[in-house]
């Protein structure tokens, strides 16, 4: 055996991507990083030793431009491009491949950490160090550093130290949460086991193990949907421990839920009831999948309130949309359904003071462990939203650790400007990087898309108006003189209403702003004028609703458009406890489909966006888009032009990498691209010279990536740049989100 000692500047305790994405964050910003797990691979629960979906807050596509941006949105698009049939071995690659690639990081795998030391009072406390043992190597390491990270789920870390936390759920009026228990108690959500399934070609037969459990002896079959093809997370609702103490009573959590596996599994072998005879088991989890266990308590604790009402935080530093998804305490046991879900009308913020204990001075965490109540942990929870809590936690530690400061007093607009700079999960901030020398420019490009006419010279296919169609606009400047092209089996009237959805990260109808009511005679394929005029204060989603009328139907094309969504409306079914726009309003069948229409000029695409400060979509989809490659002799550019020369070190390119496409790391569904169509895939930067001819920096062909740092060579003063866009991975035009220019580092 060997005795060690690590010494980093932050040790981060917890190999999910909570913890993966904390270590990666502090690493790139020039941190010396311990990340510690006791699993043999990374992601946690989305692991090939458990195997959930990592959800976020796209809430599987219910929230429009949604996908996490930052490390995690690096994890999504890599693992498209590499994994699109959803392979977890393959995930699994992705995700080590992303932490070995950090030289500031050190990687300990199989490494339990049980022992902590702190010292100070309650009110006052400080870890001084964590000891791990790596029992395959029989290593025992004492890690030592200024600040920590507990991202271990379970909280052990922050528990041993003497963190204040939380088990089960808090009473409704302690935070005013309707969906909150009228006294306290110390329920959570249970664990889960997963298993694959096969086809092997030839009958196989199944010999239950005698564990397995008679499920015809309890309601699993009656409440439960039970399919022979289903797989993996289709049986979420295997679901144990939620009246039991979900670590202590781990073991025998995991043998109830292997109990009910193979009963399931015999039940659709044995029964007779299903077509099942060539099918086998291919895997089934042995690492229970815990949802929830302590949850530290910060300078603030976020509760329902918060993430119905999208409170707009000062401190904001990530952001989460998945529902409010609360499960009865009995698990697959239980005699209602399965869940219970809420959304609210876009995402919601996550404030800083959340990811830093009330108690231990140096102590921040990530992951659902967070300081928040159990209602509103039953959304916060879920991994991808997890993972952006993670950078934001990570760079915060890296601040602090560069700064010589604990998280409590770190200067939060740095952490946010930071954050931003790192292309990390913020919503509705602008940068306002003062190291950035782009928005001191003048942004000029060689073409732009100026206005909102799509499916003018296009095939197009007829959507029936047997539901309200909803239409998603980008009101920048204004919402004028808007066309719909219209086929009416007999003469009728178009019925259309404008809204302001309010919030910029909302894409769903809120304020009702004016309402027309528009002749239109028999006829195919017109254009009918919606007479609509809307020009706000500043640029907003615009909500056009066209009412249902089973005479009418729209004409879609099949490509989008960044800013515009079109939907469908389905409504609720009438049990429902109240109105969730944002489960009526879907996508479904028109995903990448757009409406066809006519539009004034728009400056929702104009150069200045690259250098606005946002990077993803807030009240307009914040990029600069070129006229069609083939229209300008196959390539189009965006250029910086200084007033005085400035000397340049770094050019950071954020290229459209689609966050409405809803990207997933198994198999929940197929996206069909394996690289986003949106972004850049060949360019080259150049500056202009003093002769006015220009020099190319950097080439990049092949390119699969959203954010790429470019190095200049020699830093060099130079008074313009541009980027110069040959050819996109399929979309006709070239987007960029942002350009960003850095002089060299004093």
């Amino acid at each position: 055996m060997r005795n060690e000692t690590a010494r980093h500047d932050i040790t981060v305790i917890g190999g999910g991507l909570a913890g993966v994405c904390a270590a990666i964050a502090a690493a790139r910003l020039g941190r010396s990083v311990a990340l510690v797990t006791n699993r043999p691979v990374l992601g946690g629960n989305s692991s090939s030793e458990v195997r959930v979906w990592v959800c976020g807050a796209t809430g599987h596509g219910h929230h429009r431009y949604a996908r996490e941006g930052g490390i995690m949105g690096e994890l999504f698009v890599e693992n498209q491009f590499r994994n699109p049939d959803g392979n977890p071995y393959y995930w699994d690659a992705v995700v080590l491949d992303a932490v070995r690639a950090e030289p500031n990081l050190t990687l300990h795998l199989n490494t339990d950490v049980r022992e902590v030391e702190a010292h100070g009072p309650d009110d006052a406390r400080t870890i001084t160090a964590v000891t791990g043992w790596t029992m395959g190597s029989e290593r025992l390491i004492r890690f030592e550093s200024g600040l920590f990270l507990d991202c271990t789920g379970d909280g052990l870390i922050g528990a041993l130290a003497g963190a204040r936390h939380r088990i089960g759920r808090e009473a409704r009026a302690e935070y005013g949460e309707s969906w909150a228990p009228d006294v306290a108690d110390d329920i959570t959500l249970g664990s889960t086991l997963l298993f694959y399934t096969k086809d092997a070609g030839h009958p196989v037969k199944y010999v239950p193990p005698d564990f397995a459990k008679d499920i015809s002896t309890t309601s699993i079959p009656q409440r439960r949907i039970i399919k022979a093809a289903d797989n993996g997370c289709a049986y979420w609702w295997i679901e144990f421990g939620g009246e039991l103490d979900t670590v202590h009573e781990n073991e025998r959590i995991r043998d109830e839920l292997w109990s009910v596996i193979h009963g399931i599994w015999d039940h659709i072998k044995n029964s007779g009831e299903f077509d099942a005879d060539t099918m086998t088991l291919e895997w089934v989890g042995s690492v229970p999948g815990k949802r929830e266990y302590r949850r530290f308590l910060g300078d603030y604790v976020l509760h329902q309130g918060d993430i119905l009402g999208q409170t707009e935080f000062a401190d904001r530093v990530a952001f989460g949309g998945w529902s409010i998804d609360l499960h009865p305490p009995q698990g697959m046991y239980a005699a209602e359904s399965a869940a219970r879900q809420r959304y609210a009308d876009g995402v919601y913020h996550i404030p800083y003071r959340s990811l830093y204990s009330v108690n231990t001075g140096n102590l921040l965490f990530a992951g659902r462990n967070i300081s928040a109540s159990h209602v509103a942990f039953g959304s916060t929870r879920v991994m991808a939203t997890c993972a952006t809590i993670g950078q934001a936690a990570g760079t915060a530690a890296a601040l602090c650790a560069a700064h010589g400061v604990q998280p409590r007093a770190l200067d939060v607009r740095e952490l946010q400007r930071t954050l931003l700079r790192e292309d990390a999960s913020l919503m509705g901030i602008p940068a306002g990087d003062p190291t950035d020398l782009a928005p001191h420019a003048t942004v000029t490009a060689s073409s732009t898309r100026t206005a909102l006419d799509i499916g003018t010279d296009e095939a197009t296919e007829a959507w029936p108006l047997t539901a309200d169609a909803g239409l998603v606009l980008p009101a920048d400047p204004r919402i004028g003189g808007l066309e719909l092209l219209v086929d009416a089996a007999r003469d009728t009237e178009l019925v259309v209403e404008l809204y302001d959805p309010v919030l910029g990260q909302n894409y769903v109808p809120r304020e009702l702003v004016t309402s027309v009511t528009v002749p239109v005679a028999a006829g195919a394929a017109q254009w009918v004028k919606t007479g609509l005029d809307w020009a706000p204060d500043t640029p907003r989603n615009a909500f056009v609703l066209v009412r249902a009328d089973d005479a009418l139907a729209l004409h879609t094309v099949a490509h989008p458009t960044p800013g515009v969504l079109a939907m469908t409306r389905v409504p609720l079914r009438p049990q429902d406890e109240r109105p969730q726009p944002l489960r009526e309003w879907t996508e479904r069948g028109l995903a990448r489909r757009t409406y066809c229409l006519r539009h004034g000029p728009t400056a929702a695409y104009a150069p200045e966006k690259a250098v606005d400060g946002f990077a993803r979509p807030y009240a307009g989809p914040h990029m600069w888009v070129s006229r069609p490659l083939r229209d300008t002799g196959g390539a189009a550019w965006l250029r910086l032009d200084w007033p005085e020369p400035v000397p340049l070190h770094r050019l950071d390119v954020l290229a459209d990498d689609d966050v409405n496409e809803d990207l997933i790391n198994l198999h929940h569904h197929r996206t069909p691209h394996d690289t986003m169509p949106t972004l850049l895939r060949d360019y080259r930067i150049e500056s202009r010279q003093p002769d006015g001819t220009w020099q190319v920096l950097t080439r990049v062909t092949g390119n699969r990536r959203r954010r790429r740092t470019h190095l200049l060579p020699q830093p060099s003063v130079v008074s313009a740049v541009r980027i110069v866009v040959e050819a996109t991975n399929g979309a006709a035009s070239a987007h960029v989100v942002a350009l960003r220019a850095y002089a060299p580092e004093r």
